[in-house]
């Protein structure tokens, strides 16, 4: 008699899916009430400048965190920011095993060395291609290309069934760095039987193919020998490929390559590290670009996405200490636009044309080709693994519905759309949403990780939008006023004898003296009726509502 699986399999996005960037997968299996869980990918977004003081976001793993028992483990893909960076900040909560490839894992070291943390993390190092077991999952890496070393997809096989969790790739048939697309694993995955695929869907709407690494350099040399003066290029640190490439156009020119920013200088040493690069020339200090000819300079720099405190916004405000460009000179972007970064590189791009610099990129030059699959490739995948239910993430909801119907195009049974948050059972049975878990976002606010949308960042939004006030107001036991109340803003005024001051000052005085004289004995309520009269002060004035606070002086 067969025995029947009556436990479940499910799959829970708490971060990527309906946005690009930020991935936390959730993988559960076992009895529906308590199932064994393990994580795939734990990465970060980063702000655009809309919420003051952040940088750095990241998904809320407040879910996990409270199942942090039946956490088996962590698993890496690769070593992209959206996939690993929040490790550092998030993972002291749950604690569990990490697992990742050499390059990865090279990486990681040193993120978690910056927080004090690399001898307190459990980190297994896997081979490509390798087999492993976290909890009740049996996993196998397959080799596939990507913007960086050791992107990995992996075979998740359970009782239950088995899934191809494809984390970012494409297939480049000549990838510069690293090997090929294993896509003969691929094959064979499908003939054993896929159950379901959790599959990017970043450039679903792109027609074709992604191209390859290797078609870049006969453009990037030409470009290069085309400008007489000093060439900076932009990229993605982490595109190990391209710096190659890069590397190769620069010397095929007589040039000498200089790298300007410190995560470029990491993913260099990462990658020579794991044998990676083992034919470029070591790379040249940032403090060596003023001893070189323009004629023969190439400076690779961080910054493609206009970040203000990478290398090229410095560049472009002539505020890098080591690293000039002027009129004649070139920048050239190599890499795309990623959605929601438009207005910081326009901005970046005006800040370099007004200094007469030559800017180049994608959109007039062969300058950059995507890490991550076009329509074609994507059919190829669905045509290799051929599975039964399609979960399209790694993109906004536009992305991921486009990515459904091309699933269906493809025969696949079932298509299930998602966002972070939905639980979903993929067996036994049919597949589909069953419930919804709480799913959020945290914020990297100095030193702490806080809730983006907690008081702490409420209260800086709304000190942004209306102004503040801090008031000091002194207080005799009669419930007179000792002195003059004190009253400083911020973003409300520009003189000190503005009428909104005067204004807020005999606000005070009117409302000290409506107090009862039991009020009065009571800070508490004389600082918040003197809050509420304050604000509204202002409102009256200036039509805000300034965030306030009453510093409140007993004086005899």
């Amino acid at each position: 008699m067969n025995r029947v699986c009556t436990d479940e399999l499910v799959f829970v996005p708490l971060g990527g899916a309906g946005e690009i960037g930020m991935n936390l997968n959730l993988y559960g299996y076992g009895p529906a009430d308590d199932p064994t869980w393990m994580m795939v990918d734990l990465g970060v977004t980063f702000s655009d400048g809309r919420v003051p003081g952040v940088d750095v976001i990241m998904p809320d793993p407040a879910f996990i965190v409270e199942r942090c028992n039946r956490l088996a483990g962590l698993v890496l893909t690769h070593a992209h920011e959206d996939h690993l960076g929040a490790v550092p900040y998030l993972w002291p909560q749950f604690r569990c095993p990490i697992y990742a490839t050499p390059f990865t894992v090279s990486i990681l070291r040193r993120k978690l060395a910056e927080k004090g943390l690399e001898d307190h993390a459990e980190i297994i190092e896997v081979p490509l291609g390798g087999r492993f077991d976290v909890g009740p999952f049996a996993l196998e890496l397959i080799t596939l290309t990507h913007s960086i070393p050791e992107p990995n997809a992996i075979a998740i096989r359970t009782p239950a069934g088995t899934v191809l969790h494809t984390g970012d790739w494409k297939f480049d048939p000549d990838p510069v760095v690293g090997p090929a697309s294993d896509e003969q694993a691929l094959k064979r995955l499908g003939d054993d039987g896929v159950l379901a695929i959790v599959c990017d869907s970043t450039n679903v709407f792109s027609p074709g193919e992604s191209g390859s690494e290797s078609e870049l350099l006969k453009s990037l040399t030409g470009l290069i020998g085309d400008c007489e003066n000093r060439v900076a290029v932009t990229c993605f640190a982490t595109n190990v490929a391209r710096l190659e490439t890069i590397a190769r156009a620069a010397r095929a020119n007589g040039r000498d390559v200089v790298l300007a920013g410190r995560s470029l200088r990491r993913i260099d040493a990462a990658a020579r590290e794991n044998g990676y690069l083992s034919d470029t020339p070591a790379f040249l200090d940032e403090d060596d670009v003023g001893n070189l000819p323009k004629n023969k300079a190439v400076i690779i720099c961080t910054g493609s996405q206009g970040e203000p405190r990478a290398a090229l916004s410095r560049i472009a405000d002539n505020d890098h200490p080591h690293v000039r460009l002027e009129g004649g000179d070139m920048v050239i972007f190599s890499s795309r636009i990623i959605p929601g970064n438009e207005t910081l590189i326009s901005n970046l791009h005006n800040r370099l044309v007004r200094r007469g610099i030559d800017i180049v990129t994608e959109r007039n030059h062969l300058v950059h080709v995507s890490g991550h699959p076009a329509r074609d490739e994507l059919a190829r995948m669905y045509q290799y693994a051929r599975p039964k239910i399609a979960i399209p993430v790694h993109g906004e909801l536009r992305h991921m519905i486009e990515h459904a119907n091309l699933a269906r195009d493809c025969q696949v049974r079932h298509v299930v759309v998602v966002e972070n948050g939905a639980l979903v059972r993929l067996g036994p049975g049919g597949p589909g949403i069953v419930d919804h878990l709480p799913s959020g976002r945290m914020a990297l606010s100095g030193n702490r990780v806080v809730a983006f949308d907690g008081e702490l960042i409420r209260g800086r939004n709304r000190a942004i939008w209306n102004g503040s006030v801090v008031a000091t107001v002194g207080v005799k036991a009669s419930g007179e006023l000792a002195f003059k109340p004190q009253i400083t803003t911020t973003g409300l005024v520009d003189a000190d004898d503005d009428p909104a001051l005067s204004n807020a000052v005999n606000a005070i005085g009117e409302t000290l003296r409506a107090l009862t004289s039991k009020q009065l004995r009571k800070d508490d309520e004389v600082r918040k009726a003197l809050r509420i009269a304050i604000r509204r002060a202002f409102r009256d004035s200036l039509a805000k509502k300034p965030v306030t606070s009453v510093h409140l002086v007993r004086t005899n």
